[in-house]
């Protein structure tokens, strides 16, 4: 099971996006685990989590999905912004 690293900016704050439940809805119906939050100390507008990701292509399936859009609005995610790195 590969390991990904998603960075990107976001808009609503590190506290907002820190506490949202969106994360854990979306990728936990994908049976993504071990999902873990980094915030830049120098510049919290900067963030990235990491995860566990079973099915890659089923991942990027969802990124294109309308869910996938809802929860970046809701946490704030500027979409343009979005790094994802696969483990190799």
């Amino acid at each position: 099971m590969p390991t990904i690293i998603a960075h990107h900016n976001i808009t609503k704050g590190a506290d907002h996006w820190l506490k949202s439940p969106r994360r854990k809805e979306l990728f936990g119906a994908l049976g993504i685990t071990n999902i873990r939050t980094f915030v830049d100390p120098k510049d919290p507008t900067r963030v990235a989590v990491m995860m566990d990701v079973p099915d890659i292509g089923a991942l990027s399936q969802a990124m294109q999905s309308q869910a996938a859009v809802d929860a970046m609005a809701y946490d704030g995610v500027v979409p343009s912004s979005l790094v994802i790195l696969v483990e190799s």
